[in-house]
This record gives structure tokens, C-alpha cells and sequence, in this order.
């Protein structure tokens, strides 16, 4: 059923509308951002909701992408008009998945970034949102034109690419068309493989840490940043975003960094592979890392959106109080329905099940390089002190944010 072609008709064509409504909303809806269904849609629902389904489930969000849903009929048309498929060009091996790193990072950009100093206190408003998804599409089928449809899928559209990362770490995954099981984290090994994906990764992890630091560790290095941009002539707003935008390079490359000190000590026991492999063949002990971040950071967020979502936003997408779709208008966020001790211990324990998931793979992949297992277990203190390092800042972040 899963496979089946109606079940993939109806999925797209949700995929489709959703991001339709997303982009009808920031245009045509309120600016302020909580009323707007547009950002929490995008931002809150989708952003956060694939990554939960992804791990639980593999990568769902496949089904329901919406470029891959417009791409698919006019490829098909095509075929049918021209009797062949369309010629594209080939895709450099060199460049991977470096295009969906940079998009990451703009992705995040936009969120946190693009709005300061512009008193939208969320980052963005929901006109700049709808702007930049009408780019994106327009973007994406192009390179899907250019390069092929699975092939800029694999590589460079940012939310297959990201999505499909967590995804690596579910238990299901289609097989020519067919469900299967595997290993729970096994399908991460694969999915690491290719230019760019640690990358990506790093960018996740870094872009995270940025967002829970900047109101807090960084924030007096924002705002001196700033001041220093100002004080060579830029103007308010771009001062406010060159300041923020530095931090977050500043976040991704300490992310970097981290991982880097842990490839060289291990590039020190005996029998190691090549730094550039043990950089590639270790990467994907940082995906369970990375979702662990995500779900610490965000979780109050989600849990409480998601209540607005599906309550006030429902009834009225657009914000404007004229309509009243569900009868849900009126409704709030119950923000008494969850405790912040409750909160406390549900972002503790997904970072350290995320860190002990990332040992887990780390210590099976230096197995398979070594081959013996005291090699291997020493090359796996320095990994060991990569993930104690990723949890005390984790931690760190959570107890300045929550203090």
C-alpha cells in the first residue's frame, strides 16, 4: 500500500497543497508571524515534525515532497512528448552534497538571521518566508532540469537531503519500491558516503548550537560584533545580521573543530586510515548527535506550536480574524500541559541517548578499520572525548536557556 501509486498521488499532491498554503498565507495573510500560519507550518511542523518521523520511521518525507511531486508528471509529459528522457547534465561527483550544506545554512539564515534588527522577533516575517519558498521552487526545478530529478534530490535539495539524513536512522527504508526493515542507525553508514554530507551534518549540529547561544553565551559577542560593523558604516540592520551571521560561522566551525581533534587523535593509533577517511568513515556517529540537539532544543517549541497549529492556525491560516474554519479560532496554547522539570529531563535524556547512539556507531565503524579490537578501543577515547565534549556544551546551552 505504501508503494502503491495512489498512496504516492495522495502524499505528493498534500505535499503540494501544504506548500501552497504556506506560501498563499505569507502573502496574502497578517504579518504578525504567531498568527500567520506560514511560519509555524514551515518552520515548527515541518522542520521539526519530518525529523521526528524520519527516526521513527525512515525517510517519509520523500513521500510527501513537493518539488519531487511537481518534478515527477513533467518529466513523465515529457518523456511522453519527446519519446526519451530528458538529457541533463552531469552532476560533479567533487561537489556531493555541498549544495544542501550551503542551503542548510541559509535555511537557518532565514530563520534566526534575516529578521534582526528589523523587530520581527522570530527572524523573518511571513512575506519574506512565502518570497523565499517561491525562490526555492523556482531554484529546484531548475536544477532538477539541469541535473536530473534524483540526482539534485540525493544532493542538493536541501530538505531531501536533510530529512533523508535522520531518515538513515530509522528502522524502514524502500527497496526498489518495496518496504524493508533493517537495523536501527544502520542505514546512517550508507548515507554518509559522497562529498559534503559531514558537511551537512556539522552544519546541522553548529546552526543548533548557534540558536540555543545567541540570547545567551553569545550574546554580548553579537552585539560587540555589531558595534563593530556599525562603526565602519553599515547600517543598523546589516550590522545586527553581519553580527549574528559571524556567530553562527563561529558556531559551525567549533562544531568542526571538535570533530576534526577527534579524527587526528585517532589518525595516531596504529594501522589508521588516511585523516580524509577516518573525516568521511566517522561522520555519520554525529547524525544521532545532531537529531539529540535538534529535539533538546526545540522540544517545548514543538509541543507548544503544534497545539497552535492545529487550533487557531487551522481555523484561520491567515491570521486576519475573519475566518473561523473549524471552529478552533478562539483557542490558545495550553502552555500549563507540559512542566518545565518535565521538559528538563525529556532534553537531557534525548542528548544523552543521542551521544550514547553516536559511541555505538563509532565504535562499530573503528572495528571495521582496525580490525583489532584494542586498536579499535583506543582510537575510541578520542571519540569518546568528541561526544563528552558535544554533551557538556549541549548541556551547557540547555541550563544557561532554561535558567
Amino acid at each position: 500500500m505504501l508503494a502503491s501509486l495512489p498512496f504516492r498521488l495522495f502524499c505528493g499532491a498534500l505535499g503540494i497543497f501544504l506548500l501552497g498554503v504556506a506560501i498563499w498565507a505569507g502573502f496574502e495573510g497578517t504579518s504578525a508571524p504567531d498568527r500567520n500560519i506560514a511560519l509555524t507550518l514551515i518552520f515548527v511542523t515541518s522542520w521539526l515534525g519530518f525529523p521526528l518521523l524520519s527516526v521513527a520511521l525512515g525517510n517519509v518525507f520523500a513521500a510527501f515532497n513537493p518539488w519531487k511531486a511537481i518534478a515527477t508528471p513533467i518529466a513523465l509529459a515529457y518523456r511522453r512528448l519527446a519519446g526519451r528522457a530528458p538529457g541533463h547534465l552531469e552532476y560533479p561527483a567533487w561537489l556531493g552534497r555541498w549544495p544542501a550544506a550551503v542551503g542548510l545554512a541559509a535555511f537557518v539564515w532565514l530563520e534566526l538571521i534575516h529578521g534582526t534588527g528589523g523587530g520581527v522577533s522570530v527572524g523573518v516575517e511571513p512575506e519574506s518566508l512565502a518570497r523565499a519558498a517561491s525562490y526555492y521552487t523556482a531554484y529546484t526545478m531548475v536544477m532538477m532540469a539541469m541535473f536530473g530529478r534524483e540526482k539534485w534530490l540525493d544532493n542538493g535539495e536541501v530538505f531531501s537531503v536533510y530529512f533523508g539524513m535522520f531518515g538513515s536512522l530509522g528502522k524502514f527504508e524502500f527497496r526498489d519500491g518495496v518496504l524493508g526493515v533493517r537495523r536501527f542507525l544502520a542505514g546512517s553508514t550508507r548515507w554518509v558516503e559522497g562529498a559534503g554530507s559531514v558537511a551537512l551534518i556539522i552544519t546541522s549540529i553548529g546552526t543548533t548550537t548557534f540558536d540555543g547561544a545567541q540570547e545567551g553565551v553569545f550574546n554580548r559577542g553579537i552585539e560587540q560584533t555589531a558595534g563593530w560593523f556599525g562603526d565602519l558604516g553599515f547600517g543598523a540592520t546589516a550590522s545586527a545580521r553581519l553580527g549574528s551571521t559571524t556567530f553562527m560561522a563561529v558556531s559551525i566551525g567549533i562544531v568542526a573543530i571538535v570533530y576534526l581533534i577527534g579524527v587526528r587523535g585517532m589518525s595516531t593509533i596504529p594501522g589508521a586510515p588516511d585523516r580524509w577517511k577516518l573525516w568521511r568513515g566517522f561522520g555519520h556517529a554525529l547524525i544521532p548527535i545532531a537529531f539529540a540537539y535538534l529535539i533538546a532544543h526545540y522540544f517545548s517549541l514543538f509541543f507548544y506550536q503544534v497545539q497552535a497549529q492545529f487550533t487557531f492556525l487551522l481555523s484561520d491560516p491567515l491570521g486576519t480574524g475573519t475566518t473561523d474554519l473549524f471552529g478552533t479560532a478562539s483557542f490558545g496554547i495550553n502552555y500549563g500541559a507540559i512542566n518545565s522539570e518535565i521538559v528538563w529531563y525529556i532534553q537531557v535524556a534525548t542528548l544523552l541517548a543521542g551521544h550514547i547512539a553516536g559511541l555505538m556507531l563509532a565504535h562499530d565503524r573503528a572495528i571495521t578499520c582496525w580490525g583489532d579490537y584494542r586498536k579499535a578501543a583506543r582510537s575510541q577515547y578520542w571519540m569518546l572525548a568528541v561526544m563528552v565534549a558535544f554533551t557538556c556544551f549541549g548541556l551547557f546551552l540547555l541550563s544557561v536557556s532554561n535558567a
